[in-house]
């Protein structure tokens, strides 16, 4: 079988890998995408070891500007990736060392164990970043549809079955509320990635004189005060893996949050509710049925929630049993969260594509809230305000519900003589808690549907986006 040789490691060997296992064990295919972040690490390496007196000025000169040359290569997709080099860190290093004599000294005092444990968390915070961004555009186009339909009610679920009424905007601010804390959690993440590990070595550090403070000042790992944060024990640092674990979390969370979303309008597009028709430009038709427009943006994105819910159990399943350090298993936690990265970004960006075409129904909305039996609570509360204890007062509506069915008309529509076996507080003006416009209106308290409510969370959402804010911290 075919041998080639491998330069970078193969002093100890007698004979290259065979073809099979060059195959088998590349990561340049994926990890490419690191490239960006491998220079600025190149960058600020080779910085510190002139600082320190590893390499001279004009070495140290002659190789940012090979970086600079490889990074316009790769911008422009010349660069050519050499699979037998294994991985991004090779490549660059490789081509470098071949324009920059001086670039040999460049991985002087550290290993790629904390070289690609300081590229991947660069990657973190720019994809946090990056998602906060795309998670503030959807919440902005949430909250701007909820604003021109603060008038709209439909009736809220629970079980699927209608229960109790709601406007549209108090629905969609549900959503705009949950992918604020998915904000925040990407938010957690950055600052748990905003820590450098190199220095840390392939797991003991090193003997020579090198800086890392100088080094994670330079990449920008620091606090809110600019003081350098560093990692404090080399070998959590190149084998810990909870920034994976923290990261495909946040996405998978978010994921569910869109997933909910994408069937409430599944659900809502569709004849049998017919509350909103869905763009067309994030619909697709049958291959047979001419009549049929398929909510198929909102079913992927509802099937994607469960990729990247198994990119999470593969990063759980990948490290439960590996000892301390480095395991090449570890070399397989990129791809997952390389992909929660891309799904979870085209799902933010494909859900706010889809709301920002809506087109609401408002007579099927109308026709759906009319129903009497959505206010069968206020009944109880208006029995309640008359001195009956809730549960004798939950127990004579239910009862005036059976009555209803039974006379086949709707809850108002009961005589006052049918009423009163019923219940005898049930006299006077009971049939007053029917009027929607009012008993909306009384839904005053925080976090209520009630119109001065949802004009007061607009406002607030209006202001904390403005502000660049969509977790909503205060």
């Amino acid at each position: 079988m075919a041998r080639q040789k491998q330069a970078t490691w193969g002093g100890r060997f007698g004979s290259g890998p065979a073809e099979v296992m060059l195959r088998f064990s590349e990561s340049v295919s994926f990890d490419l995408r690191l490239a960006p972040f491998d220079i600025a690490v190149n960058k600020a390496h080779s910085a510190m070891l002139c600082k320190v007196g590893l390499l001279t000025p004009p070495e140290r000169d002659a190789i940012h500007e090979g970086l600079d040359q490889i990074a316009a290569e790769i911008e422009a997709g010349r660069f050519k990736w050499d699979p037998r080099l294994e991985d991004v860190h090779m490549n660059i290093e490789q081509a470098l060392t071949r324009r920059v004599p001086a670039a040999a000294r460049l991985h002087t005092a550290r290993s790629r164990n904390d070289q690609v444990a300081t590229d991947v968390r660069l990657f973190f915070r720019h994809a946090c970043e990056e998602l906060a961004e795309r998670i503030r555009g959807l919440q902005r186009v949430l909250v701007a549809f909820a604003d021109a339909h603060q008038d709209v009610l439909i009736p809220g679920y629970t079980h699927l079955q209608r229960a109790q009424p709601v406007s549209v905007a108090h629905h969609l601010l549900a959503y705009v509320e949950m992918l604020g804390r998915d904000a925040d959690r990407f938010g957690d993440v950055r600052e748990h990635a905003n820590v450098c590990p190199l220095g840390a070595g392939a797991i003991a550090g090193t003997t020579l004189p090198i800086d890392r403070e100088y080094t994670a000042e330079l990449l920008g790992f620091v606090d809110s005060r600019g003081r350098p944060r560093v990692t404090r024990n080399s070998m959590d640092a190149v084998s810990d893996r909870d920034l994976f674990f923290e990261f495909a979390t946040a996405c998978a969370i978010c994921g569910t949050h869109l997933s909910r979303l994408a069937e409430d309008l599944i659900l809502w597009s569709s004849s049998e509710f017919g509350f909103v028709s869905l763009p067309d430009a994030f619909s697709t038709g049958s291959s047979l049925m001419p009549q049929k427009k398929n909510p198929d943006s909102m079913e992927l994105v509802r099937g994607k929630s469960a990729r990247l819910q198994g990119n999470l159990q593969a990063l759980f399943t990948m490290v439960k049993g590996l000892p301390l350090t480095y395991n090449r298993d570890l070399q397989e936690d990129k791809p997952p969260v390389f992909d929660s990265f891309d799904q979870l970004a085209m799902c933010l960006e494909v859900s706010a594509g889809t709301v920002e075409g809506l087109t609401m129904n408002r007579e099927k909305c109308a026709a759906a809230v009319s129903d009497p039996a959505l206010l069968a609570t206020d009944l109880a509360d208006w029995l309640v305000l008359r001195g009956v204890p809730f549960r004798e007062a939950h127990h004579a509506v239910g009862a005036l519900v059976a009555v209803a069915e039974k006379r086949g008309c709707t809850l108002p529509e009961v005589s006052d003589a049918d009423a009163q076996k019923v219940h005898r507080a049930l006299k006077g003006d009971w049939r007053s808690v029917f009027d929607l416009k009012v008993a909306m209106a009384q839904r005053r308290g925080v976090g209520m549907p009630g119109p001065a409510r949802i004009r007061e969370e607009l406002r607030r959402w209006k202001r904390l986006l403005k502000d660049g804010k969509p977790g909503g911290r205060r």
